[in-house]
């Protein structure tokens, strides 16, 4: 068994701490690392792909999450924004993704102790160690991380880092319609007739759904508020038709349950349930994609199932199959992930899907997400690699245990909590960078 040593190294006489902390991702989780980073007095810098902060969060703003507002602020932040004339919404009341970021995300961006550090429209394309890749190790722990980021005019630069916290999330790292996980053979000839998770069919994407045979692809909750949303937009608009394909043969995360924890999960689960009854949803279960094609104007999904191939027609695929952590920026990066779910090693058993919900996972920080490369955490959604739930919540404990480490405070980022209620609050699958709430 290797033994890590777990304490600070960046201490004030390094050269390292004349450097700022990089954060990768402008969503909730990135900038509570970026509120507690201002209370510690730590200096940083924010790296956000997207135009705006939350880019992903707005992506698939009008989906309501299930978490009321008390448990989508984080301590930190709240403490920044409260002492500039910020107040609270309704804190029982679960808000849309729009509102999070309207009422919440973008007001906390917008702080002066915050605002100055965030570069938009910055994309991080690779993570290193100055003049090393990831075989070196002498002198690696106190030598700064490289940064190769990508501007919005295309300009590509190196910028230094005394450490680095990725909560780059996963929204838009969508796993495969592949039951191979590999990408999906043929999809460059489909890819126009193929969306990401929770589009807007009802709003901005109407358009593009009205009149048209849709397929859903995946079991989980993404895909359950897509299908009823078809199904008011078949009541509204003719011709519409919703059809729910999943590769095994119930979709588990989704039926309702009359034990739930969450009385919204379940609502939404027994709605899908209802209209599959009502035949208002075509469910065709146990079939496993192996490939597309184009069928004149239509898609042609061509997969396994009973044993024998098969072939399944729609004019729109939905590919609402779930996220995964996008990896290859940090390929000079000394991580150690699970080999299953691809999330920290030793946050792996808390979170593995077969044994927890989102609600009854332990409280963890620091310690569980440490990497042999000192210095480096992924946080947030990304952390959880390819577990499909995450709370807002425990993200937040997550990056105050970091900054705590990064301070040197390691009694702080030892002592993790997390005060929910026995019945947790978990996310829609869709969520920040892909899943929070």
């Amino acid at each position: 068994m290797t033994l890590l040593d777990l304490s600070p190294r960046v201490v004030e006489s390094s050269p390292l701490s004349t450097l700022p902390v990089a954060i990768i991702g402008a969503g909730p989780i990135g900038l509570a690392a970026a509120a507690n980073l201002v209370e510690r007095g730590i200096d940083f810098v924010v790296f956000e792909a997207g135009g705006e902060v939350a880019a992903s969060v707005r992506s698939w703003g009008h989906t309501r999450l299930f978490s009321p507002w008390k448990h989508l602020v984080d301590p930190a932040s709240r403490r920044l924004l409260v002492d500039g004339g910020w107040e609270m919404p309704d804190p029982e009341r679960a808000p849309s993704g729009t509102e999070l970021v309207e009422k919440y995300v973008a007001p906390l961006a917008a702080l002066e102790e915050i605002a100055p550090r965030i570069r938009l429209g910055v994309e991080v394309i690779g993570v290193t160690r100055e003049g090393m890749d990831r075989t070196r190790t002498a002198r690696r722990a106190t030598t700064p991380f490289a940064l190769r980021i990508r501007t919005a005019d295309g300009e590509v630069e190196d910028v230094a880092a005394r450490a680095v916290i990725d909560a780059s999330g996963t929204y838009l790292s969508p796993n495969s319609l592949s039951s191979s996980g590999l990408e999906l053979l043929g999809l460059a000839d489909i890819a126009d007739r193929v969306t990401p998770a929770l589009p807007d069919v009802l709003g901005r994407d109407r358009a593009e759904f009205a009149g048209r045979s849709v397929t859903v692809v995946g079991a989980g909750h993404s895909a359950a508020n897509t299908l009823l949303a078809l199904v008011q937009l078949a009541r509204e608009e003719a011709g519409t038709t919703a059809t729910w394909l999943i590769r095994n043969a119930r979709a588990a995360r989704v039926s309702s349950s009359p034990d739930d924890e969450l009385i919204g999960r379940a609502s939404l689960g027994s709605r899908v349930d209802r209209a599959v009854e009502r035949g208002d949803i075509a469910l065709v279960d146990s079939f496993e994609i192996i490939r597309a094609r184009r069928a004149g104007d239509a898609v042609e999904l061509v997969g396994h199932r009973g044993g024998e191939v098969v072939t399944h027609e729609a004019d729109i695929v939905v590919n609402a199959t779930g996220f995964r952590p996008n990896l290859d920026i940090l390929r000079e990066i000394r991580l150690e992930l699970d080999e299953i779910v691809e999330a920290p090693k030793r946050l792996a058993p808390l979170i593995d899907p077969n044994v927890h919900s989102c609600g009854n996972v332990e409280p963890h920080g620091f310690r569980e997400l440490t990497h042999p490369e000192q210095g480096f955490f992924i946080v947030g959604m990304k952390s959880y690699g390819r577990a499909p739930t995450f709370l807002l919540a425990t993200g937040y404990e997550q990056v105050r245990s970091v900054a705590a480490w990064l301070a040197g405070d390691v009694a702080s980022a030892s002592n993790v909590e997390l005060q929910l209620p026995a019945t947790g609050v978990c996310s829609t699958d869709a969520g920040n960078g892909g899943g929070c709430c």
